[in-house]
């Protein structure tokens, strides 16, 4: 019962005078050792008032340095964001040593340790990127190697682009390293095999314009393509055009592909024409509208080309579109003018029926036009000859001359009928001329070259078999609004039959084969 009662007694004393901690180390280098230890384990600190005087004495001053504070749930965090920081600064630095500008990683994740980013660097140099190609577009830097880099590629070489050009293929479009294969590649592959670009092709059209890889399916991409079979352009045409000309994918419908159209019908050419001429030539959809189509038709109108026959020249010459098309016909003009005795308005007759003649080089215009001059043909007679033709200044020499000498020594005419029919020239001499006229001699037949030449096989043998020889027709014109009319046939409606498509292809490729 003393016994308690004394144990109450000093327990009392112990709260209203507390014990400092120097009482309990008499020696100085005990008390610097438990500064630094502030729960040391020793036998007299095992009372728990005591711990706890002892406890806050320490915790107070260790307060003063926060990244020292006693181990907790926070401390471990704390102490992550400064190895972080610490870290990004060296990564900078090393990065800045290499030349590149580490302005834009600021908000980007960097790696832990500055060896990834080494290695991240010297996988981009080994692919053939330089220090300019990665300050382009720095944030490839934040790329993991074996996370994005390596599967991507790895994709990117299966359908079809060759290792050796994956380097270049990432400059061109380095935010493909940020894609994920399954989620956003391979839609964009399945998609394009859907429209019947062939396999084989894939790659060739990613490197004409990787950024299709960046495309939405239900955007842009699906829209272009519905209007271009909405306006008469045959789904199985489609593969191939994003084959030639893949950036049409990639074009808005209401800004950039109908308002070409709409210009292009209201100069005369008909939906289908324009379908066709799309099927077969899909950059003219490159064209910009307000830059160089229409300052290109006010161009050769000011030339003197007769706004009736504008649809007929896009027909058979749609790259005229999108030409330097003032500086060419300037220099043509004079051309014509100085060396063959073409006046411009005789010049321009001559552009509506020969387009192409805009591109065509003077020096290869000059050799038939100095073969015709050999033969004694007047100057004034060969300026004619090329209004009446102009396919002439396109034709190869040695094949005029094997039509000419069987002109003059089996034939036996005159110049005059050349020159009344220059076209003679543009036929075949062993599957058109040669067989015809043997047939016409065989017969006794006489008759002009227009006659005989200038009609189908068909049509040749009516004409053979007839009592009488018909008169001479004119050939296929392109009337306005953009009808093509055939001699002693209607002039085709709009309001025809979709079973007509087949005449409107042929119709097509007679206009573009004047």
């Amino acid at each position: 019962m003393s016994f308690s009662l004394l144990r109450r007694r000093k327990f009392l004393v112990l709260c209203t005078n507390p014990i400092s901690p120097q009482k309990f180390y008499t020696n100085p280098a005990l008390i610097s050792k438990a500064q630094q230890n502030p729960c040391p384990r020793n036998p007299l600190t095992q009372n728990p008032l005591e711990v706890l005087q002892f406890y806050a004495l320490f915790s107070t001053q260790a307060s003063k340095f926060h990244e020292y504070e006693m181990p907790s749930v926070t401390w471990g965090v704390v102490q992550g964001k400064k190895e972080k920081l610490v870290n990004r600064v060296i990564i900078c630095d090393y990065l800045k040593g290499l030349g590149i500008i580490p302005d834009e990683l600021e908000s980007l994740e960097l790696p832990s340790t500055v060896e990834v980013m080494k290695e991240r660097v010297e996988f981009l140099q080994r692919m053939g990127l330089t220090i300019d190609d990665i300050n382009e577009y720095p944030l490839m830097l934040g790329c993991s190697v074996r996370k994005n880099i390596i599967p991507v590629l790895g994709y990117l070489e299966k359908i079809g682009i060759s290792r050796s050009k994956l380097g270049e293929f990432v400059k061109s479009y380095p935010q493909v390293l940020h894609a994920s294969v399954v989620v956003e590649l391979q839609p964009v592959i399945k998609f394009l095999r859907g429209l019947d670009v062939d396999k084989l092709d894939i790659g060739y059209v990613l490197q004409k314009y990787p950024e299709l890889l960046g495309f939405k399916l239900e955007g842009t991409m699906s829209t272009s393509v519905a209007y271009l079979v909405s306006i008469g352009v045959s789904p199985r045409d489609i593969g191939p055009m994003v084959t030639q000309y893949p950036y049409f994918l990639g074009m808005r419908v209401g800004t950039m592909i109908k308002p070409l159209v709409d210009y292009l019908v209201s100069l005369g050419l008909p939906k289908k024409i324009v379908a066709r001429m799309l099927e077969k030539r899909p950059y003219v959809l490159g064209y910009d509208l307000q830059e160089t189509v229409k300052p290109n038709v006010d161009c050769l109108i000011s030339f003197g080309i007769r706004r009736e026959v504008l649809a007929s020249i896009v027909a058979q010459y749609p790259q005229i579109l999108g030409l330097p098309l003032k500086a060419k016909l300037s220099s043509q003009q004079y051309f014509f003018n100085l060396k063959l005795k073409i006046d411009p308005e005789r010049f321009a007759r001559v552009i509506e029926k020969m387009p192409q003649i805009v591109s065509l080089n003077q020096n290869v215009i000059m050799k038939p036009v100095q073969f015709l001059l050999e033969r004694a043909i007047p100057s004034e007679d060969v300026a004619m000859m090329v209004i009446k033709c102009p396919q002439l200044l396109a034709l190869r020499v040695p094949l005029m001359k094997n039509s000419y000498y069987f002109f003059k020594s089996e034939m036996g005419r005159p110049l005059k009928e050349l020159v009344e029919f220059p076209e003679y020239f543009t036929y075949s001499l062993e599957s058109r001329i040669k067989p015809r006229y043997e047939m016409l001699k065989s017969k006794g037949i006489r008759s002009s070259l227009n006659w005989f030449l200038n009609c189908s096989d068909k049509r040749f043998e009516e004409r053979l078999e007839g009592d009488y020889i018909e008169s001479e027709s004119l050939g296929p014109s392109f009337c306005m609004g953009g009808k093509l009319e055939l001699p002693g046939c209607e002039i085709l409606s709009d309001e025809e039959d979709e079973s007509d498509d087949d005449e409107d292809e042929v119709l097509f490729r007679r206009t573009v084969s004047l």
